[in-house]
């Protein structure tokens, strides 16, 4: 499949009640020891599933976000924007993590992209 969907994001005001609230809701093992306290998703589903993360929103606004894996970051952002999206954020570099960007379709639903 071209472009799969491969990590999501739970973002809203409380950050870490939201990692207990998932955490307890789907047995999920939720892993926030970090700088960020992102918490990094574990859904233990045996490849059945796709990784994710939990964590409080830096603007205040809740949000579900999911990922898509493509080859070009910059390349997806210009055919969003030719197809009437607007970029939220740049090909951005979080070294030895990931490289992602994100984008606003027509509706203003966020949707993220990793490079692959």
């Amino acid at each position: 499949m071209p472009n799969p969907i491969v990590h999501f994001e739970i973002i809203g005001g409380d950050g870490k009640k939201l990692q207990e609230f998932y955490a307890g809701l789907f047995d999920w093992k939720v892993e926030a020891n970090n700088e960020w306290n992102y918490g990094m998703v574990d859904t233990a589903t045996d490849g059945a599933g796709i990784a994710g993360g939990i964590a409080g929103a830096m603007d205040g606004k809740s949000r579900v976000t999911v990922y898509a894996q493509v080859p070009d970051l910059q390349a997806s952002l210009d055919k969003a924007v030719a197809l009437g999206g607007t970029v939220l954020m740049p090909p951005t570099e979080i070294p030895g993590v990931v490289t992602m960007a994100m984008l606003a379709d027509p509706e203003g639903n966020t949707m993220g992209l990793i490079k692959g």
